[in-house]
């Protein structure tokens, strides 16, 4: 090894005013071209020559470490925009640095300011939206589609798996929903209390629970209860299906998707929110009077005041619109099911994704609703 290195060195010959010499001789290898890779730095760094020019004839052995030590100087010179050549090479070792050479260095790119990084992110997320949206509709038609092609043959539902999401979807929330409504309903109670009782209304609270609840507050509440408890769930479940390649094994086997997974789960959350509904609405209401029965007014003026102020037409507003939350919920939750990636945090997104997605869907149709429900007079 010793006589290997004695035979292998470089020479930087006195500089003149059109560039320098560097005259390599031995072997251009990984164990000599590091010192020699230095000092040729160096070099360059001091002298800053207008010309390198790499006299390469005493050069007998060059592998891929040689081959990146020319490289590299020709490239620190060419990004200076300065010359170099290189001179004496053997052929065999010009064909050898000819596959190893890896052309023209890219040209740097410019920094694009903080404006047009912003502007392109805002262009990407309305890009986004309104793909997201079509993808939307066209599921829409699709899931609307498996439907009505179930009604006229409704023996080909999957009435069992139906039946299953209802009690997963419906029976098993009852506590829940319950519970939030009954603590939501006396938190508004209470909270409406202090103030009104400073004007000698405080009776009226009564009617803020009873409307608020059967028209907005509870078909909302539910829906919301619904879409982190359900449409989560129906993400995960479809989004593990297509990750593990199941939706593609249904697919072989001539099933559709949509008809055999989604359209079970879909009816079920239509079928069931309304109960839930209904369950939220007295659960929120009785909450209400237990406070106001605390605060000394007795139950039968507070049934009496009830009912004057919530007739049918508010409870079947929340009804009505309870049957489209539950579509939505349910539907949004396969979607993002259907459109979760590869990756251990796929399942997890979508699911994210489902419950976002639906919480938004509830409150923009709870918007329309209010103002075709006020158009209309309801």
């Amino acid at each position: 090894m010793a006589k290997k290195a004695d035979a292998t060195r470089l020479q930087v010959e006195e500089p003149t005013k059109d560039g320098i010499r560097m005259v390599v001789q031995g072997r251009l290898d990984a164990d000599h071209c590091a010192p020699m890779w230095k000092e040729a730095r160096r070099s360059l760094e001091k002298l800053r020559p207008k010309t390198l020019t790499v006299d390469a004839a005493g050069v007998d052995y060059c592998d891929g470490a040689g081959a990146g030590f020319i490289f590299n100087l020709r490239e620190y010179q060419e990004r200076a925009q300065r010359g170099f050549e290189i001179e004496g090479l053997q052929e065999r070792i010009r064909r050898l640095l000819e596959m190893f050479d890896p052309g023209e260095p890219p040209p740097l790119e410019p920094r694009e300011g903080p404006l047009r990084t912003g502007l392109e992110d805002i262009g990407r997320g309305v890009a986004g939206l309104a793909a997201d949206a079509l993808t939307l509709v066209a599921f829409t038609g699709e899931l609307t589609a498996s439907m009505v092609a179930v009604l006229p043959r409704p023996h080909k539902l999957r009435w069992k798996d139906a039946f299953l999401v209802m009690e997963r979807a419906g029976c098993d929330a009852f506590g829940i929903v319950a519970l939030v409504s009954f603590l939501f309903g006396a938190i508004l109670a209470f909270q409406a209390t202090i103030p009104m009782e400073r004007f000698g209304v405080a009776i009226y609270v009564v009617n803020i629970v009873g409307i608020g609840v059967t028209r907005e507050l509870g078909p909302i509440m539910t829906a919301i209860i619904l879409a982190g408890r359900t449409g989560s769930a129906f993400a995960a479940e479809l989004g593990t299906m297509k990750v593990s390649e199941e939706l593609n094994a249904l697919d072989t086997m001539g099933l559709e998707p949509v008809q055999f997974l989604i359209v079970p789960r879909v009816i079920a959350a239509i079928l069931m929110m309304p109960l839930l509904v209904v369950l939220s609405n007295f659960a929120a209401i009785v909450g209400g009077l237990l406070v106001m029965r605390s605060v000394g007014y007795t139950w039968v003026t507070l049934i009496d005041q009830l009912q004057g102020a919530v007739d049918l037409n508010d409870l079947f507003c929340g009804l009505f619109k309870s049957f489209f939350f539950g579509l939505l919920v349910a539907g949004i939750g396969c979607l993002r099911g259907l459109q979760t990636a590869t990756g251990a945090q796929a399942v997890g997104v979508s699911a994210t994704r489902a419950v976002v997605s639906g919480i938004f869907l509830i409150l923009f149709a709870d918007s329309v609703f209010s103002v075709v429900f006020y158009t209309l007079g309801i």
